[in-house]
């Protein structure tokens, strides 16, 4: 019996295993070496004196941080953030969630990996929205998850020390539909690239030179209280890192 070209993707499709809760997918062009999982923060437990525990053994927990009577709310094993300041209003509730620096979190030149499953739509979104990130672009170096203002792509950030400007590549699709997206940064060598529920949705190239090391905090939510703060204003579902 002959099976068509377009019937034997489709089952090829469906019997593909999906690519393990803590590792970048293995399927796309860019290579993804074995690595340790280095933070992992599912928020099943909630929080616990405030404070939200690691999984992986190897990080610190995060704080809940809140300004202006910011409240971060646990449910069902996500934790949902503050929403968007209204147009005019004197105040604004924030929050974020924080640990304190920590070296598995520096990766240097090493192979990279940060990733969190998001759950937003457009309306919430107030600027760019950021999900993840440690370190500043200025002066320093950092790695960051964001979520773009105007298209709601997935945007993977990197910048290195002693060096001004940042790298950043965009994914091709939005995720700001009010579904959850699984999403994967990676910087793997001279690549910098996106993933989204498992499939690469975009690269860049970028120096294989790049170092990223920090004394900075680990920020979930927002990277700062700022007036002008870029907030992420949606859920979230398992923060991780890897790192080799």
């Amino acid at each position: 019996m002959k099976i068509s070209l377009g019937a034997l993707a489709a089952l090829t499709a469906f019997v593909l295993p999906a690519a393990p809760a803590s590792a970048a997918p293995a399927a796309g062009t860019d290579t993804v070496p074995p690595a340790a999982l280095v933070a992992r923060y599912t928020f099943d437990a909630g929080a616990v004196n405030g404070r939200v525990a690691d999984l992986s053994g190897r990080a610190p927990a995060l704080t809940v941080r809140s300004a202006d009577q910011g409240v971060i709310r646990f449910s069902g094993g996500t934790v949902a953030f503050p929403a968007a300041c209204r147009s005019g209003a004197d105040a604004c509730p924030r929050g974020l969630l924080e640990a304190p620096d920590d070296a598995d979190l520096n990766p240097g030149t090493r192979v990279f990996r940060w990733s969190a499953r998001v759950a937003v739509t457009k309306a919430q979104l107030a600027g760019s929205s950021n999900v993840l990130q440690k370190g500043v672009s200025t002066g320093g170096s950092q790695w960051k998850l964001q979520i773009g203002a105007t298209n709601g792509r997935a945007q993977c950030i990197v910048a290195g020390t002693g060096t001004t400007g940042s790298y950043v590549v965009r994914s091709s699709q939005t995720v700001a539909d009010g579904a959850w997206h699984k999403v994967v940064c990676q910087r793997n060598g001279t690549s910098l690239s996106v993933w989204v529920d498992n499939v690469q949705r975009g690269a860049a190239t970028i120096p294989a030179s790049l170092s990223i090391s920090n004394s900075l905090p680990l920020r979930v939510g927002g990277p700062n209280f700022n007036t002008h703060s870029d907030m992420y204003h949606g859920q979230l579902d398992d923060v991780y890192a890897e790192l080799g």
